[in-house]
């Protein structure tokens, strides 16, 4: 048999995630290279609690069919997390429950991109947007990320030159980098574009987990008619629950609501009932305080390790929150190398390759700090180490 496949998916990159999680979960390998948060802080017993609650009190109405914009108590409470927190005015109706934040990359990119169409990213950008907007073939504009945010000139010669339909950005704990961008540039980039027509896409996956605990304020507060966000209860609850959540302006979400009807009619409603009646008992910001002081002890122990114990060249972004960061390779050494021979060592990377959008990255690799403890960061940086002195 031979299959007529849509063009499209001969232009979509190919996924080295696959290949990732296989190589990498090799018994006795350490790894650096994945997404997870640290699985001991999963509320087991409290989420069992919710759910034995749920299905003994509202069982009927939490296994049948609802409404695409999702379970209101539970956006009802993501509103007001957000006006208790940062200070934004958002409404309960200004909010629908998606299949993990993941999803909103797919629905945004549908409702918004026609073949040609310029998508502006950061450079480096988080991988898994790429690979998902890649899939409605646009053309990609990456700006430079630099310390304190993306490269404000080159961002407004990007929008000034190539009006791309929307900009997609993680201001909080960057995904590769952990970087985080200053006020300072998020005002200006809501200056930036006021009036341009590009939507500016805030991912906010992170912005829970600052190792200091203060909440930065986003884009959208200073852009509220031009911004979206999506969020996410992956990092702090639970990602096999897979609920995340967009904040948009009432006439992207009407288009947003009619391409995911067409997608899956609505999210996993059961997940969305229990994940609210655990919310409803638990103090949360207690919890992502623990959760955030323990990876910044981690990343802290990272970057000493990084410092300390490695050849000269290497060098590494300092976050301030979130679970990544970015480590740049001596010249002349690749991350590919690096990859094939520390999981021979012992220890898995992620190559920097797949998070550069127009190419690049060749010589960067990205860690992961949340999903391992103490004595793993220690071991893993040691067979790391060896592997790139090995390399220079």
């Amino acid at each position: 048999m031979s299959y007529r496949f849509a063009d499209r998916m001969y232009k979509a990159p190919e996924s080295f995630i696959e290949e990732l999680f296989r190589v990498s979960g090799e018994p006795g390998v350490i790894s650096f290279a994945g997404g997870l948060p640290d699985g001991s802080f999963i509320d087991v017993a409290g989420i069992a609690r919710a759910t034995r609650e749920v299905m003994e009190e509202e069982g009927q109405c939490a296994l049948q069919y609802s409404t695409t914009d999702g379970y209101l108590p539970l956006r009802e409470f993501i509103a007001e997390r957000y006006r208790k927190r940062l200070g934004i005015p958002a409404t309960a109706s200004e909010i629908q429950i998606v299949n993990g934040s993941q999803q909103c990359l797919d629905l945004v990119a549908k409702i918004f991109l026609d073949p040609g169409d310029v998508v502006g990213v950061e450079r480096p950008g988080y991988l898994g947007a790429i690979e998902a907007f890649s899939m409605y073939e646009p053309e990609f504009c990456a700006v430079p990320l630099q310390e304190d945010g993306p490269d404000l000139e080159a961002f407004e010669r990007m929008v000034a030159e190539k009006a791309p339909k929307f900009f997609y950005g993680i201001p909080n704990s960057q995904n590769p980098s952990g970087l985080t961008y200053s006020q300072e540039t998020r005002q200006a980039i809501a200056g930036i574009l006021e009036d341009s027509g590009t939507v500016f896409y805030e991912d906010d996956a992170f912005g829970e987990l600052f190792f200091d605990g203060q909440p930065r304020l986003p884009v959208k507060k200073y852009l509220p008619d031009g911004a979206l966000i999506s969020g996410s209860f992956s990092k702090i609850v639970s990602p096999g629950m897979r609920i995340g959540w967009i904040y948009a302006p009432a006439p992207l979400l009407e288009q947003f609501n009619v391409a995911k009807q067409a997608a899956d009619l609505h999210s996993n409603f059961l997940c969305q009932m229990i994940l609210h009646r655990y919310l409803s008992q638990t103090d949360l910001d207690a919890h992502v305080r623990k959760v955030s002081a323990i990876y910044g002890e981690r990343c802290r122990l990272m970057c000493d390790l990084l410092d300390d114990r490695f050849p000269a060249g290497v060098t590494h972004t300092t976050p301030r929150g979130g679970m990544f960061m970015l480590v740049t390779l001596p010249e002349g050494v690749s991350s590919m190398d690096v990859f094939y021979a520390g999981v021979k060592e012992g220890v898995a990377v992620l190559p920097g390759v797949p998070f550069y959008a127009n190419g690049g990255g060749e010589n960067t690799i990205r860690l992961n700090f949340s999903n391992a403890d103490d004595a793993s960061i220690k071991e893993g940086m040691e067979r790391l180490s060896r592997v790139i002195t090995s390399f220079v």
